[in-house]
């Protein structure tokens, strides 16, 4: 499979991108089914053999070599993912047609995955790590802007779409704020190739979201939604409404926000490694089943459709506004 060979065959140019607790097999087939790029976290299977079941479901349901619908899985290669290599022979075995990599160096995933003719697109948040994952090999970059869901970047993507393109020429995909079919429209005007789309695809019928995830994700606007490092030890968006019932104050700064701010920037100096835990089977209650991320684009979201009905609403917008401008 190649880059521009799945992208000619979508609906719309979305990939709906992995999110923790929220995505699962179900979501996928319905959004590779709807003619988008479905995606889940390997992590979100709590033991090895709950991936190796999901990654069967997901194959016999969409199925295999060149007729196969196109679909992708995330996995942490970090060294502090205890389970990554685990992972990643059961990524071997199954041959999803797209892995996604986050939060580490993404080399030796693209040798084995390479092997067996899949793509290869690494989460980045700044050139610095564009530059490496390139060097790496890997087909496409997905620039994690402001504003995106979950553990998110500071670059705009009117500033961080133009910088990769002058450096790669593979697939380029965006996340921060997507969350409508004109947004769509507007990150390939910019030159993107797909938007990276999730917090849209929280409220929707077959996500893992609870009830009250969902209502909160109708309910907020952006400036519901807060950055905070004090989840997981980076940089994430999360519904400022979860924060609280959590008893977490989104608004402490002062002194102790100065003091993250020097480690922050003394961190790289003196090669520190962030320990940040996300195995959700390690995950008791607080962090991620009461504490809801968001991305900034939550104020367009009015309704909980299936996920076919959604992307004929996301068609259906982003034909009116490419109509408006052509």
């Amino acid at each position: 499979m190649t880059n521009q060979n799945y992208i000619d065959r979508l609906r719309l140019p979305i990939i709906q991108s992995p999110m923790f607790i929220v995505s699962n097999a179900r979501l996928v087939i319905a959004s590779s089914k709807a003619g988008i790029v479905g995606s889940f976290p390997t992590a979100n299977c709590r033991t090895l053999e709950a991936l190796d079941q999901e990654f069967t479901n997901i194959n016999q349901a969409l199925g295999s070599g060149k007729d196969a619908l196109p679909w992708a899985v995330n996995i942490i290669v970090s060294k502090m993912y205890a389970r990554s290599n685990d992972d990643i022979d059961l990524i071997l075995k199954h041959k999803p047609p797209i892995v996604i990599t986050s939060l580490g160096n993404p080399k030796d995933v693209v040798q084995k995955v390479h092997e067996y003719g899949g793509l290869v697109y690494s989460d980045v948040i700044n050139l610095y790590h564009s530059k490496k994952a390139i060097s790496a090999g890997v087909d496409g970059l997905i620039l994690v802007c402001n504003g995106a869901g979950g553990h998110t970047g500071d670059l705009s993507p009117f500033a961080f779409v133009s910088e990769v393109r002058n450096i790669f020429d593979g697939t380029i995909i965006v996340g921060g704020s997507i969350s409508s079919g004109e947004s769509i429209l507007a990150i390939q005007a910019l030159g993107a190739d797909l938007a990276y789309m999730g917090t849209r695809f929280i409220a929707t019928e077959e996500s893992d979201a609870t009830e009250d995830y969902k209502q909160m994700i109708l309910n907020a606007s952006a400036s519901d939604i807060i950055k905070s490092n004090k989840i997981t030890g980076v940089n994430g968006n999360w519904l400022e409404e979860s924060l609280q019932n959590a008893g977490i104050s989104p608004n402490a700064g002062g002194i102790k926000s100065t003091i993250a701010d020097f480690k922050k920037m003394l961190m790289p100096l003196i090669k520190q490694k962030l320990k940040v835990d996300f195995d959700v089977s390690k995950a008791t209650a607080k962090r991620w089943k009461d504490i809801f991320s968001a991305g900034q684009g939550v104020g367009s979201i009015s309704n909980v459709p299936s996920v076919e009905d959604l992307v004929i609403e996301l068609e259906q917008q982003y034909t009116k506004s490419k109509s408006r401008i052509i």
